[in-house]
């Protein structure tokens, strides 16, 4: 994703090279020591830049913070593929690699600690929310288009989907959440899975709904 426009401020050009080794070293720097260990030092010793250089972009941690994951972490857009398997796999991709991709530890760090930082609380949620909004419209468009039974308990489809993600990303090998192909494939996995045991669990419900008649 690119970097929103810099700020004009008068005087030299910034350098969009620097602007974004800037705000990789802070997503990596919030990653592995969250917002109490999070320093305008720390991120320029690792993007090898003079501390000068971020006070001449941002004026605190919370606004170099809060640049950054608005340029790297995007709310996720309506997903409607026509088809409820497609659908839910995209969205699988999708948060896979929030979690599982090069910002995962700051996207995972984010989700724990987005409450407790000043600024980031609101542009976190509007990711979270999106991720939520989504999710539900493409089980809620299947079970209208007839793909998913009405018994379908979208709350509890949903909650493992999302949950295997985020156990996915924590317990899976580093070698093996890094691949992208990896991620694909158990997006498709996982999306399988689900929709198998749900038609189980729903041809059941349908039974038990049948014999009270």
């Amino acid at each position: 994703m690119n970097l929103p426009a810099p700020k004009d401020r008068g005087g030299r050009p910034r350098d969009p090279d620097v602007d974004r080794r800037i705000i990789e070293a802070a997503l990596q720097v919030f990653g592995l020591s969250g917002w109490s260990g999070f320093s305008m030092e720390a991120v320029a010793r690792t993007a090898g830049v003079g501390k000068a250089s971020l006070y001449l972009r941002w004026s605190s941690k919370a606004d170099l913070l809060t640049e950054a994951v608005a340029s790297r972490f995007a709310p996720i857009a309506e997903i409607d593929n026509g088809d409820v398997r497609a659908d839910l796999v995209e969205f699988a991709d999708l948060l896979l690699d929030l979690f599982c991709g090069p910002h995962g530890l700051a996207a995972r760090r984010m989700a724990v600690e987005s409450h407790i930082i000043p600024d980031i609380t609101e542009r976190w949620n509007r990711v979270r929310e999106s991720q939520i909004r989504a999710s539900r419209a493409i089980v809620k468009r299947a079970v209208a288009r007839g793909e998913l039974s009405p018994h379908t308990p979208i709350g509890v489809l949903l909650d493992a989907l999302h949950g295997a993600i985020v156990n996915h990303s924590i317990a899976a090998p580093e070698h093996i959440r890094s691949q992208t192909d990896a991620r694909r494939r158990y997006a498709r996995q996982l999306v399988d899975f689900l929709l198998s045991s749900l038609q189980e669990y729903t041809a059941e419900r349908g039974v038990e709904e049948s014999a009270r008649l």
